[in-house]
């Protein structure tokens, strides 16, 4: 049977394949639910997966442009929905999902997020107790971090002027809402800390949903605020409202009017307090110097301040009797040392060899002055000096002569 069907190459195959899904609309613009599975993050920033259910998978690919608007992290066994296009990958000849949108199914994605970059950085320490600095119990100069037009600004600045108007506030404008207000919050927390006149940091903004409060969630402000050399205090959003920024300050205000508050002291309690103070000082001051007059009568009602020249006589009369014994042992210690002194010297003049030589005794010595103990240290012709208790001799060894012994 003669074949009259043109012969295909494979690329041309999937080539046309592809052309079919593509023109399908219902494969163009499609959504999908289901499990993740063999997730992989490509260095390239390409994210490649399968998506499947109980029956079936099917292959996706997330590329970076797209997933970088992600906010979640995705991983193997979570449940999501995604959005895209089915297409035919040519060079495999498979057919794929090509993601461009991605939701966690049953939670948004943005509450996701908010509960993973919380977990991440918690588990690094940037939440701890120990790590929060202490706010200065009066600061100079605040710097507050906030959008110019918002009604945070106003509400701190009121309250400030009505609790202590002395204190300073520097205001530096930021975005607090969309695109970019996290790099413009990150960028003011550091201009402030290259500053040496400010004393505190106040970063605040009104209420609003997740997504208008989701630059404070950001992953770069909440480090920005913890490697700070300056106190934090995050008033942002109602009571309720809860952001990452509040986790790492060093203070989280429920309301900017809150911030305000606990950034400085009421003056007018303050004024109270000091005079209260200053009552308490007086009666105080007053009662130690009552118990100190009391002290004083009943010390000069004593016997000892009644007769203080005789109580001085009988001291006067104890110090002499004490001297007069002081000298009298010092002259027996010294008559005592001088007779053993004595009797020393007697002992030591005993043993003095001009007492020998008086007898008639002399002692030799050598050139060298060495004394001369035997004969068998002599040689014939050999110079030696003879002492006398009187004087000395020079004399020249002759004749050596060694005596067998002594007799008794």
């Amino acid at each position: 049977m003669q074949n009259t069907s043109p012969v295909l190459k494979v690329s041309a195959i999937n080539r046309y394949i592809k052309g079919l899904i593509q023109g399908d609309p219902r494969l163009s613009d499609l959504w999908v639910t289901g499990e993740i599975s063999n997730y992989k993050h490509h260095r390239s920033g390409h994210i490649y997966f399968t998506v499947k259910d109980s029956a079936a998978s099917l292959r996706c690919v997330f590329f970076r442009r797209e997933n970088m608007r992600c906010v979640f992290q995705p991983a193997d066994g979570m449940e999501v929905i995604l959005h895209g296009n089915i297409s035919v990958y040519e060079p495999d000849g498979v057919y794929q999902l090509y993601v461009t949108e991605m939701e966690p199914a049953g939670m948004g994605s943005l509450f996701l997020a908010f509960e993973q970059l919380k977990k991440k950085l918690e588990v690094e320490g940037l939440f701890r107790i120990e790590s929060k600095k202490k706010l200065p119990f009066l600061p100079k100069k605040i710097g507050l971090i906030t959008s110019p037009t918002g009604a945070a600004l106003q509400d701190i600045l009121t309250t400030i002027k009505k609790r202590f108007p002395h204190v300073h506030l520097l205001v530096v404008e930021s975005l607090v809402q969309g695109a970019g207000a996290a790099a413009d919050l990150v960028r003011a927390v550091d201009l402030l800390n290259r500053r040496d006149d400010i004393d505190l940091i106040i970063i605040a903004r009104g209420g609003g949903s997740l997504e208008d409060l989701w630059p404070f969630n950001e992953e770069a402000v909440a480090r920005s605020i913890y490697r700070s050399c300056l106190p934090v205090i995050s008033a942002v959003g109602h009571e309720t409202d809860f952001t990452i920024a509040d986790f790492t300050a060093d203070l989280r205000a429920p309301t900017p009017t809150a911030a305000a508050q606990a950034a400085v002291p009421d003056l007018d309690e303050m004024l109270i307090s000091i005079r209260q103070l200053r009552e308490r000082a007086s009666l105080a001051l007053q009662r130690r110097l009552q118990q100190e007059k009391q002290m004083l009568d009943h010390i000069v009602s004593e016997r000892f301040f009644r007769l203080p020249k005789r109580r001085i006589k009988l001291s006067r009369d104890l110090s002499e009797q004490l001297g007069l014994r002081l000298r009298r042992e010092i002259m027996r210690v010294m008559q005592y040392k001088g007779m053993k002194l004595s009797a020393q010297i007697d002992k030591l003049d005993s043993y003095s060899p001009l007492k020998i030589m008086n007898r008639g005794y002399s002692f030799c010595r050598d050139q060298e002055g060495n004394i001369v103990r035997s004969i068998k240290n002599l040689r014939i012709g050999q110079l030696l000096q003879l002492s006398f208790k009187d004087g000395r001799a020079l004399c020249s060894t002759e004749q050596i002569e060694e005596d067998s012994g002594i007799e008794g």
